[in-house]
């Protein structure tokens, strides 16, 4: 009897090895689970990101309607400066201001026009893009909603190299582009997405080449679509990362010229058929987003069109 009651008396518990086979067993399905998790946040976001896209592309024929042409996509502005395509789809989308685009733009970095030094006396250039309470019966747009725009200034996802990269004063640490879904918490502290790159088709070229691309960003060429129009944003390398592993895909350095990015525009259909060269959109325009990874030029790249990488 006080066998038994002993017996009673004892607490139930598990042993060391039914512990360490359920251990075993949560961490095989964690293990299962945390990738499939990823791929359905990835998916989404692909998605939220190709809605984006839809929204950018409505906004830009409304421009488009308006000023009878896409926005330019040229590297520089008229003085020389470095003023990519990415930062003159957002000025065109929403103004260098976010107050909307204005009708007399020149598209030019410092957000002025040019003036006119022959009349008697001079007209000096005047400020268009920052005197709010005059100006803004010239403005049209924005053409986005500005609180799901997300046009965010340079300055805030690199917060080293604009000035010596891109141009020779800080300005263009204060001109905005449009950024992507993918959001990451950068050494600014905000957390944003990568520029979405823009590039126009100049109708009036005939290759998709890549040997053709310009020796300089003024230099003219025969190409559908000009790399060098989004060159001086995507060398400032992916931010927060320590060199070399900062350099994009579309900076190969091994690839001279780099070339990802006219493999991965390219219309295979239409260029196995004519024996040439010839990209996707070739009438109209390029957007390109760096997709989950940050980096442009690789296999998660989201495009306005549908593509397969090719690396």
């Amino acid at each position: 009897m006080k066998t038994i009651v002993r017996q009673c008396k004892r607490r139930a518990a598990f042993t060391i090895v039914e512990l360490l086979t359920v251990m075993s067993i949560i961490v095989i399905l964690i293990g299962l689970l945390v990738p499939a998790l990823n791929r359905v946040r990835i998916y989404a976001k692909t998605v939220t990101q190709n809605a984006q896209f839809h929204s950018i592309e409505a906004a830009i024929e409304l421009f488009n309607n308006e000023f009878e042409g896409y926005p330019d996509s040229g590297p520089l502005d008229s003085t020389g400066v470095a003023y990519c395509g990415a930062m003159k789809l957002c000025e065109a989308m929403m103004g260098q201001d976010t107050l909307g685009f204005h009708s007399r733009s020149l598209f030019k970095a410092d957000g002025y026009d040019n003036g006119d030094p022959s009349a008697v006396p001079p007209i000096p250039p005047r400020q268009l893009y920052f005197n709010p309470g005059t100006d803004l019966t010239a403005r049209k747009g924005p053409y986005l909603p500005p609180e799901s725009a997300d046009a965010v200034e340079v300055g805030d996802i690199w917060t080293t190299g604009v000035s010596t990269s891109l141009s020779a004063t800080a300005l263009m640490a204060t001109n905005r582009v449009l950024c992507d879904v993918y959001t990451q918490r950068l050494q600014s502290g905000k957390k944003v997405g990568m520029p979405i790159l823009y590039f126009k088709a100049n109708t009036r070229g005939y290759y998709h080449d890549p040997s053709r691309l310009p020796g300089r960003p003024q230099d003219p060429t025969e190409n559908i679509y000009n790399y060098w129009d989004n060159r001086f944003l995507v060398r400032l390398g992916r931010p927060g990362i320590a060199p070399p592993a900062d350099v994009h895909a579309f900076e190969d350095p091994l690839e001279n010229p780099p070339d990802r990015f006219y493999k991965n525009t390219e219309n295979p259909e239409i260029s196995i058929a004519t024996g040439i060269g010839r990209p996707f959109r070739a009438d109209t325009y390029i957007l390109i987003s760096a997709g989950y990874d940050g980096d442009y030029g690789t296999a998660d790249d989201i495009m306005n069109f549908k593509w397969d990488y090719r690396p």
